[in-house]
C-alpha cells in the first residue's frame, strides 16, 4: 500500500513540476512583469555609432582642453552630416537640484543652477537626469550654429555602452569634456565629482536640430536619442 501512495504522489510532482518551473521563469522573461529585467536596447549600438565618427572633420576653430591645467588643447569638435562629435575625457557636473549626492559639501563648485531648466523652471536635477554640458560659446565655437540647443539630444559612448542624454548645462569655453552625475553612473563611470570621471575615452555625439520634451524626461531623451542614432547609422 505504501509503495502504491508513493508512486502515486511521484506520479503527480512530474506532472506538476513542468508547470512550476515554466511559470517560475515568466517574470524573468516578461520586464513588464518583472522591473528588474534588463531593457532590450532599441538603438544601434555603439561600435556602430563609433563606426560613423571614425574620422573627424573638424569644425572648431581651433581645440579644447579637457582640464583648466591641461598642458596643451587636443580634442577637436568634429562634423558628422546629422550629428557633431567630440573624445574627450568625463568630469562630473553635479550642479543643478540639490540632492544627497550633488550639494556644496560633496562638490567644491557646487552651483544650485544649470543653464537649461526643466519645463517648471527648476535646475535640472544631476543625480537623475543624465545630461551633457557642452563649451559656453566663443572664438573656438558656437554650438547654436552647429544646430544644437539646450535639451538637444546626444549619445554619450564609453567602453561599449551608449547612455543617451540631454543638452543640460554650459562650461568654460575653452574646456570640454563635462556630463552629469547621472550620466557617469549610467556608464559605470565612478559619478563622484570629488574623484569621479575618467580620463578619456568618451565619445560625445550630439545630434543636429533636435530636441527632448520635456528636457527632464529621460525616457523620451532615450527614445529619441535612439531614433535619432539609428537614422545617423543608416544614413550616408
Amino acid at each position: 500500500m505504501r509503495k502504491l501512495v508513493l508512486l502515486a504522489i511521484l506520479a503527480i510532482a512530474a506532472a506538476v513540476l513542468p508547470t512550476a518551473l515554466a511559470a517560475a521563469a515568466t517574470p524573468a522573461a516578461n520586464p513588464a512583469a518583472n522591473p528588474a529585467a534588463e531593457r532590450i536596447q532599441a538603438g544601434p549600438t555603439a561600435d556602430q555609432i563609433l563606426a560613423k565618427v571614425a574620422s573627424c572633420k573638424q569644425i572648431s576653430n581651433g581645440k579644447y582642453k579637457t582640464d583648466e591645467d591641461s598642458g596643451s588643447a587636443t580634442v577637436p569638435v568634429c562634423d558628422a552630416g546629422k550629428a557633431v562629435f567630440w573624445k574627450a575625457d568625463m568630469d562630473i557636473d553635479c550642479d543643478g537640484q540639490r540632492t544627497t549626492e550633488c550639494n556644496e559639501n560633496t562638490d567644491c563648485c557646487f552651483l544650485p543652477d544649470t543653464a537649461f531648466p526643466q519645463s517648471d523652471g527648476k535646475p535640472l536635477n544631476a543625480a537623475k537626469l543624465p545630461y551633457i554640458v557642452v563649451p559656453s560659446s566663443s572664438s573656438i565655437w558656437n554650438y547654436e550654429n552647429s544646430g544644437l540647443r539646450g535639451g538637444g539630444s546626444c549619445a554619450v559612448i564609453y567602453n561599449g555602452k551608449v547612455e543617451y542624454a540631454v543638452i543640460g548645462d554650459t562650461g568654460p569655453n575653452k574646456i570640454i569634456g563635462e556630463a552629469s552625475y547621472a550620466t557617469a553612473k549610467g556608464l559605470g563611470i565612478n559619478p563622484d565629482p570629488k574623484n569621479g570621471g575618467v580620463d578619456s575615452g568618451v565619445t560625445y555625439v550630439c545630434f543636429k536640430d533636435s530636441a527632448v520634451n520635456p528636457i527632464e524626461d529621460h525616457g523620451a531623451a532615450t527614445s529619441t536619442g535612439e531614433k535619432l542614432a539609428s537614422a545617423f547609422v543608416g544614413g550616408n
